[in-house]
């Protein structure tokens, strides 16, 4: 067996672990490695290259992961019962790795089909949403969405890709402009804004705290055509209100429809970088992959947005070592240090996951999950940190401070600005995120085999040895291309989207 496909995986010359390529019997005799399996390794896992003594580190990645909580023999199985997380003591150098971006010539770079708009951004889809601005309105908005699925009523107009329902938990029982109201009104206004959205109708019930006109005026919407409200107790109840929306969103319609695709540059692309249901392989293939894809973008012109605070923990230097300039850096710990705060205040912890999925995969701790996640970035100099929904106006690589939990982080992604959502995943997530396509990269050929029908791109070649990391990533651009342009994803094509809206909630609840 040639080295490319060794049963395991050696992914720098300092680890003393290696990750299995295939499921590994105990008594199984490795030649590359020179190493005898002493307990069974499931695919996706760590076995130990060299005895490891309790207390010293272990290290993947070149990276320390944790520590050994009990002598460990070579050729055994690391993970929970013998690995656990270390204190995070980490050196943080700002800007040494950062480099200029080497920019693909102006008459080279890719272009796809997409729907401009009158500020000139560019959308890869072209939806109605329907925001509520409280819980309270939630019934009513999705009465009004749905009235278009059930009546077939964008049957004439070709492009338009649906009528969305945006609705949430919350709206009321907030201090006015407290963290939580703020997060909460930041987002509502930038699915507005979302070049994705052709048209908006603004759904309250008239009591709320979070009032319509202070939604508008804060972020700097007004009503017109593309944009509608109305609230429930003005309309005269449920019924009229639905019948309201339905007019409201039915006289939006051609004008909607009349923005047709055209060609655009790359550089209109936002995308936002995100992991979900890991595994042992998502650090390994399509995790760098996306990387890769995500640095041929930004040649491009266009802007990557990396998000999942927590899920970066303990691999923050990395990106600090990034940074553009030294006040970025010091933003991006900031943001460290108020998670380390906020969990502490809510009896939790830093190492709250890997999941339990993840764990199944071959993950252990936070450490090894984070150093994973940030392959998703790629190389590129880190051009800006922004808060959860902030509006992204840098080009290249930003990073979005948000919560772990996907749906959640993902929403801030698009309240952003992101136009299209690239998503890796080993265990085999499913969600779709509109008013935006989502493609899903699988880590591994046997989810990919097994769930094919959810899967967009198989990274598990990767894995195999069958492509390289840089074949994979050059893949991906070709397939955001093609999705920007319209090729609808595998999400699309079983309508995931409508459940995903999940704005993040922090603060006290009155």
């Amino acid at each position: 067996m040639n080295e490319l496909h060794a049963p395991v995986i050696v992914l720098d010359p300092t680890d003393n672990v290696a990750v299995a390529r295939v499921n590994l019997p105990s008594g199984t005799n490795l030649t590359a490695p020179l190493l005898q399996v002493e307990s069974a390794v499931g695919r996706g896992h760590k076995i130990a290259l060299r005895p490891i003594a309790s207390g010293a580190p272990v290290v993947k990645y070149g990276q320390i992961i944790g520590v050994a909580t009990r002598d460990i023999a070579a050729g055994e199985l690391v993970h929970t019962g013998n690995l656990a997380i270390s204190a995070v003591n980490l050196q943080h150098e700002f800007c040494v790795d950062a480099k200029p971006t080497d920019f693909v010539p102006e008459a080279r770079r890719a272009n796809f089909m997409g729907y401009r708009r009158p500020n000139g951004k560019v959308g890869t889809r072209n939806y109605i949403v329907i925001i509520s601005s409280v819980n309270c309105s939630a019934t009513v908005s999705r009465a009004v969405a749905a009235h278009f699925t059930r009546a077939g009523e964008l049957a004439p107009f070709e492009n338009v890709d649906g009528v969305v329902a945006l609705t949430h938990a919350g709206g009321c029982a907030m201090g006015v402009g407290s963290e939580g109201a703020r997060l909460l009104t930041r987002t509502l206004a930038g699915y507005a804004l979302n070049p994705n959205v052709g048209g908006v109708l603004m759904i309250g019930l008239g009591c709320e705290t979070n009032q319509i006109p202070g939604i508008l005026a804060e972020h700097g919407l007004s009503e017109g055509q593309g944009l509608r409200t109305m609230t429930i107790q003005q309309s005269g109840g449920t019924r009229r209100t639905i019948e309201a929306g339905v007019a409201a969103v039915r006289a939006m319609l051609p004008e909607v429809n009349a923005v047709a695709r055209s060609l655009a540059p790359a550089s209109e692309l936002m995308i936002g970088l995100e992991c979900g249901g890991s595994d042992g392989y998502s650090g390994i293939s399509a995790n760098p992959a996306l990387g890769v894809a995500s640095d041929l973008l930004i040649r491009h012109g266009g802007t990557a947005v990396l998000a999942e605070t927590p899920e970066i923990y303990g691999a923050e230097h990395l990106l600090t070592r990034r940074a553009a300039t030294p006040e970025v850096a010091q933003k991006l710990l900031a943001r460290i240090a108020w998670w380390e705060d906020y969990t502490a205040r809510n009896k939790g912890e830093m190492n709250n996951n890997p999941s339990h999925g993840n764990k199944a995969g071959g993950l252990t701790t936070i450490l090894e999950k984070s150093l994973g996640a940030v392959a998703k970035s790629g190389s590129a100099r880190l051009e800006a940190v922004v808060e959860y929904a902030e509006m992204v106006k840098d080009h290249g690589f930003v990073f979005m401070d948000t919560p772990g939990y996907d749906p959640a982080a993902v929403t801030g992604q698009i309240a952003g600005g992101c136009n299209l959502i690239i998503f890796t995943t080993g265990r085999g997530s499913t969600a779709g995120y509109k008013p935006v396509p989502c493609i899903k990269l699988a880590t591994n050929t046997p989810m990919y085999q097994h769930m094919s029908e959810d899967m967009d791109v198989n990274c598990g070649t990767i894995v195999t040895g069958d492509a390289s990391v840089q074949q994979v990533g050059e893949e991906i651009f070709a397939k955001i291309l093609a999705v920007a342009s319209g090729e609808r994803s595998c999400s699309e094509g079983f309508d995931y989207g409508d459940n995903e809206f999940v704005p993040w909630q922090v603060g006290a609840v009155m």
